[in-house]
């Protein structure tokens, strides 16, 4: 009988070996934290934000305390779109970048002369500074949108970029909203305090919400109540992930509502994690948002000092709050694309069943919200649902707050009925169109809700009215077109924004997007072709991204025919 020998355990990875000025390097960024791999996205921040660069010698130290593949780290790295991975040794292009200057090419950002920007700041600028274009930075109604290291900013213009590098002004500015106390002697948080003594019982506030008819509004429209009813009877330990990567063209209202006041939001978040009984809450926010990330950070410690007595005087545990940053990457406002992303991985969409309310974060059942859902929750269970259904146009009911931008004068998010219409929404909240435009069309639904035309500017903007003209009314970002615009350019810079936000992992999305960027190129438009791809992209195309991709151009050719022949 032989005798099986054991090998002993490694003491080192295989491969590259770390340096010793890197490790030390490494080490230091990661602070306090342990070396969690699903802190992965959070350290590879630190390198980028550190050294400009995320270098060979950075990733081997990364790979060695974390105890993954170097491989893992590189893929990661290599996915998101804020991360400059060096790619070998003989990749200097990155080395000396000391300041990068993004200039958005989203429609609305296209519509206000970004081009132009971009090219004259190309002249001027030059090595170590970078100038490069990048999809939508969230701020469609100040177009167009610039970001300067991390100072992202709005009315952009040669004079105020080349103001803030020569200032180095690099950092958003520090942002003034309601501070814990100003909120609570204005009656925040009165309501998670009746949910923690017990006024408010947890099928109360089920109820409420589901009299209320309140929906998700980051895109999906999902019933709150029957998803926090859904996510209660799992068997725990339950998690929660906020969503806050609002990243599609003609979208902004998280922000503005965030740097109006955050207080209603996080107020919610409490009392929707009290109802379902999370142990962790995991906000997910977009990495162009800077100073909302420095004054959430700030608000959650003032929070967790002031609840933390709250909840032990009840007998209750606090959720532990966890406040987690993106990376560039658009896909990851798609729910199990964003939990794969809080888990330190590539955000690539997963294959369901099983849903995140079964199985999401870390395997456990999962409730997500977006942020403006949320914000809703405090008001309708402190002045009841009917407070929310009182309001509402041609039959629908409640409130939506739409990011208007565009040809009018007053672009911005508005809080108006659901309900209302294209014509009503700009005539009574946006001042109207601009001098010397008209109506032509606009998009109801962002990048991916299609485009409809000036004489569809009477139907009601809510759930469920669009889908009869082949539209869909997402998070309710509206971009308005006049005569000066056409169609057909509004369709090839949303296929162009999907085509690079791709997460590649399907065929129909990631050759589906790069074949629609030719075709739409194209002086006269094969409309079979186009037509036959748009049907595989939605019939096959794993997540949202590519089942919406094709609306925008499968419209212009319903809507705008002489454009395309």
């Amino acid at each position: 009988m032989k005798t099986k020998l054991l090998k002993p355990p490694r003491s080192r990875l295989k491969g590259r070996q770390p340096e010793a000025a890197a490790l030390a390097e490494v080490e230091n960024l990661m602070g306090n934290f342990s070396p969690d791999s699903r802190l992965l996205i959070e350290f590879l921040h630190r390198i980028q934000d550190t050294h400009h660069q995320i270098s060979a010698a950075h990733i081997v130290a990364l790979a060695h305390k974390l105890k993954l593949s170097q491989a893992e780290i590189y893929e990661v790295a290599t996915f998101y779109h804020h991360f400059d991975v060096v790619k070998g040794e003989d990749d200097i292009s990155l080395s000396a970048a000391q300041l990068t200057i993004r200039v958005c090419n989203g429609l609305s950002c296209e519509m206000a002369g970004a081009d132009k920007l971009l090219a004259d700041l190309q002249v001027l600028h030059v090595h170590p500074v970078r100038v490069m274009s990048a999809p939508c930075i969230g701020r469609c109604d100040a177009a167009p949108a610039v970001c300067v290291g991390q100072n992202a900013f709005g009315n952009a213009s040669l004079k105020s970029v080349n103001a803030a590098v020569d200032t180095g002004q690099i950092t958003s500015a520090t942002l003034l909203v309601p501070d814990l106390g100003a909120a609570l002697a204005q009656g925040a948080y009165r309501v998670i305090q009746h949910c923690l003594s017990g006024s408010i019982t947890v099928e109360a506030a089920i109820s409420q919400m589901e009299d209320a008819g309140l929906r998700g509004l980051g895109g999906a429209g999902f019933p709150s109540g029957r998803k926090w009813r859904i996510v209660a009877a799992a068997s725990g330990p339950r998690l929660m992930a906020v969503n806050i990567d609002e990243g599609e063209p003609g979208t902004f209202k998280d922000r503005a509502l965030l740097e109006r006041d955050p207080h209603p939001f996080l107020e919610g978040m409490l009392i929707a994690a009290w109802v379902v009984d999370v142990a962790e809450i995991y906000i997910y926010l977009r990495d162009e948002y800077h100073a909302i990330r420095s004054m959430l950070e700030t608000q959650l410690a003032a929070l967790i000092s002031m609840l933390t007595p709250w909840y032990t005087q009840r007998e209750k545990s606090m959720p532990r709050l966890h406040l987690r940053r993106g990376a560039g990457a658009y896909i990851c406002g798609e729910e199990s694309a964003m939990i794969e992303s809080i888990e330190g991985k590539r955000g690539l969409p997963r294959l369901r069943p099983p849903y995140v309310a079964q199985r999401g974060l870390f395997g456990r059942p999962t409730l997500v919200h977006n942020m403006e859902t949320l914000s809703w929750v405090p008001q309708i269970l402190d002045r009841g649902a009917a407070a929310f259904t009182t309001h509402g146009r041609n039959g629908r009911k409640g409130l939506r707050n739409f990011s208007v931008s565009g040809r009018v004068v007053k672009p911005g998010v508005h809080l108006a009925p659901a309900g209302i219409t294209l014509n009503e929404l700009v005539h009574e909240f946006c001042g109207g169109m601009l001098p010397g435009h008209r109506l032509y069309g606009y998009l109801p639904g962002g990048a991916s809700g299609g485009i409809l035309p000036a004489h569809l500017a009477d139907i009601p903007l809510d759930f469920d009215t669009l889908q009869a003209y082949d539209c869909f009314i997402g998070s309710a970002a509206i971009v308005v077109l006049s005569q000066h615009d056409r169609a057909r350019d509004a369709a090839l810079n949303t296929i162009k924004f999907f085509k690079h936000e791709s997460c590649g992992q399907c065929t129909p999305c990631r050759a589906g997007t790069e074949k629609a960027v030719s075709l739409l190129a194209e002086k006269s438009w094969n409309k079979s072709l186009l037509g036959d791809l748009g049907k595989v992209m939605q019939d096959a195309s794993i997540c949202g991204l590519g089942q919406a991709a094709p609306n925008p151009f499968l419209s212009v050719m319903k809507y705008f025919p002489k454009e395309v022949e």
